[in-house]
């Protein structure tokens, strides 16, 4: 039977690119003829992000989209986990709306699962020679030592714990009880996917064209600090 990748889309504000997005994820053909289910989770914006999706979905059938709404703002994390109970893929990606991650490289994530040798993949931005936005010291210092922390607690050796490209064999993500409604989901599912017996987790390095605050870009030095936090909340208070 032929496989689904589902791609889960968390979009909070993204009028701007989302569009640009789904044209990109479009014009991706898969390897090993696997199609693409796209889930788009919008987090309330207050902008066109909504009516620019709806006319994507009416003007692109051949994209199998589906459109969810929260009716307030919950945190990318919230969006998410909405997006795994809606997922009906065999994987499923996590996808950034911002355009700071090529949806040309899901078939590089997806190798090591397709060739038997990893239940999960995580894109790192920090390995391989791949294109990477010169942008914020402070931001690849506290990525870095949020990483540091979260294998020192899990005893990976991951080099990019907070990427958002991480793709999972979609019955092992539905496994895993969630709870992060921001930021956090990052720490909390790489705690959580640690502890699974004889979990085989790959990592291969990916693209990165970040985005200055000015574009867009909504982390902030309070999602770092919640971090820390969860990483010590699911590891050591588990």
């Amino acid at each position: 039977m032929k496989k689904i990748l589902s791609i889960i889309i968390p979009v909070y504000n993204e009028e701007a690119t989302i569009h640009t997005l789904l044209d990109k994820i479009k014009h991706v053909t898969l390897d090993n003829n696997i199609s693409k289910s796209v889930i788009i989770i919008d987090d309330c914006s207050n902008d066109n992000t909504e009516d620019v999706v709806t006319h994507y979905i009416k003007s692109n059938k051949e994209l199998p989209i589906t459109y969810l709404k929260h009716q307030k703002n919950k945190g990318k994390g919230a969006a998410i986990r909405t997006g795994i109970s809606n997922a009906n893929g065999d994987y499923i990606v996590i996808q950034d709306a911002d355009l700071e991650y090529d949806p040309n490289e899901f078939n590089n994530l997806l190798k090591p699962i397709i060739s038997g040798y990893a239940d999960v993949v995580y894109g790192s931005r920090f390995m391989g020679g791949n294109p990477h936005r010169v942008l914020f010291f402070w931001h690849s210092i506290g990525n870095k030592f949020l990483t540091f922390l979260s294998n020192a607690f899990t005893n990976l050796n991951l080099t990019d714990m907070e990427t958002c490209y991480k793709l999972f064999k979609a019955d092992i993500l539905k496994t895993i009880d969630l709870k992060e409604t921001r930021f956090g989901f990052e720490p909390e599912v790489t705690a959580k996917i640690a502890r699974i017996p004889n979990i085989r987790i790959y990592e291969i390095g990916i693209s990165y064209y970040g985005r200055t605050y000015a574009e867009g870009k909504k982390i902030n030095w309070k999602d770092g600090f919640r971090a820390l936090w969860c990483i010590f909340k699911y590891n050591i208070f588990k």
